[in-house]
């Protein structure tokens, strides 16, 4: 009887060995993986940090005026304004 119980406790401090090692491969994984995924997010920070400084660049305000003036437009003039009838008054007027 005692043979038979010591043989059964070392076979399921065999099996917890095989499964407790099997969970170390599978932790090992997810931290490959964790990692992977974080190195991805910081590259993809730094992309955002250059698209949000070239939209800067591009949004200057000389810069468009530049090129809106080379497509041959200008700055609204007064005169170019209409007020329409039976609407709502204009604020401030």
């Amino acid at each position: 009887m005692l043979r038979l119980v010591n043989s059964l406790l070392a076979g399921a401090v065999i099996a917890g060995c095989f499964a407790l090692y099997a969970l170390k491969l599978e932790v090992r994984q997810l931290d490959a993986a964790v990692q992977a995924d974080e190195r991805r997010l910081e590259r993809l920070y730094g992309e955002v940090a250059v698209l949000r400084a070239e939209r800067a660049l591009l949004a200057r305000p000389d810069r468009i005026e530049t090129l809106a003036r080379a497509m041959g437009l200008a700055p609204i003039r007064p005169d170019q304004i209409a007020v329409l009838d039976g609407g709502a008054a204009a604020p401030g007027r």
